[in-house]
């Protein structure tokens, strides 16, 4: 049995996942951001110790999902616009000494990708991106089974791929980046400005409100599906993947979105066989972060699946 640690921007998920990709166990750890890395750290290992004792010898390992940048190969991260001060902690450290097991660890999405090509929509495909759509926009680039790794191991972050260079403020300072104008909160605020006497209104809440027929809303939705056609666009003509794979939050709301951004990448991809590119949903659905943790460990120590790094 192999611990998946799944860190996003306001909660950590922790579980046990057998050899066949199921998740056996499931536990939520918010993140309360202002008291620092050490007050979640201590809650996520009390949980850990719980499940480790739940298995009969332990861990065989430990896989680790971590929102960036994070040092895939040291297990250090970096500076998370959504977890300040959390520069410099290492996850992959801190519990490879406490349960002495080997520990690997990769950015979020780089590992829901590796979940996804090995457990689902990418299982059998040379080429695969996981896009993962939620407080921000993250994606993982598989290819031959193997993530695809930058200069110095980087990892790319296509969710910052400029769109409109006049276009909103970005979390990473850019203006106009493709996360500033299709992930979650872009559509809460934009809404929210076209629309003051609309009050605050969650991307989960504006799709509800489109489903119902409201105008404003269905807008909202609209500027959002045409963004993120735009951008799938651009990574089509740029990597021209087997699958993207599309997964979080915002794609819980996929009733409304699949179609449209379909319909603007037949429109837009003209000189690539965009239609040998299949864009789906996830299959691995809300354990997918987890799932794709645990195939960190895999991909990296079993010898079935290892990476030469």
């Amino acid at each position: 049995m192999i611990a998946g640690v799944d860190i996003g921007g306001t909660k950590v998920a922790l579980g046990l996942i057998d050899s066949n990709g199921a998740v056996v166990t499931r536990v939520d750890i918010p993140i309360e951001v202002d008291r620092g890395p050490a007050n979640a750290r201590d809650r996520m290992l009390k949980v850990m110790r719980q499940l480790n004792h739940e298995i009969d010898g332990g861990f065989r390992g430990i896989g680790i999902g971590c929102t960036g940048p994070i040092d895939a190969i040291t297990g250090e991260m970096g500076d998370v616009n959504t977890l300040p001060g959390w520069q410099g902690w290492n996850p992959m450290r801190e519990l490879a000494d406490e349960f002495k097991v080997t520990v690997a660890l990769e950015n979020d999405a780089d590992a829901a990708a590796l979940g996804e090509a090995r457990w689902g929509a990418g299982k059998g495909k040379r080429s695969m991106v996981g896009l993962t759509v939620g407080t921000g926009i993250g994606a993982g680039i598989i290819f031959e089974g193997k993530v695809y790794r930058g200069a110095g191991n980087a990892h790319p972050e296509i969710g910052h791929h400029i769109m409109e260079p006049d276009g909103p403020l970005c979390t990473c300072g850019a203006t106009g980046c493709w996360e500033a104008l299709a992930a979650g909160p872009s559509i809460e605020q934009w809404y929210a400005e076209q629309n003051p006497e609309g009050g605050v209104r969650t991307c989960k809440e504006i799709c509800a409100l489109a489903r119902a027929g409201d105008a404003a809303a269905q807008r909202a939705v609209d500027r959002l599906a045409t963004y993120l056609g735009i951008g799938l666009s651009n990574v089509i003509h740029m990597l021209m993947p087997e699958v993207i794979a599309l997964s979080g939050s915002v794609m819980q709301s996929a009733d409304l979105l699949l179609d449209p951004i379909r319909a603007i990448v037949r429109n837009n991809c003209r000189v690539v066989p965009s239609e040998n590119c299949l864009i789906t949903l996830s299959s691995l659905g809300a354990n997918a972060g987890l799932i794709g943790a645990a195939q960190v460990w895999h991909t990296r120590f079993d010898s079935e699946h290892k990476e030469k790094l």
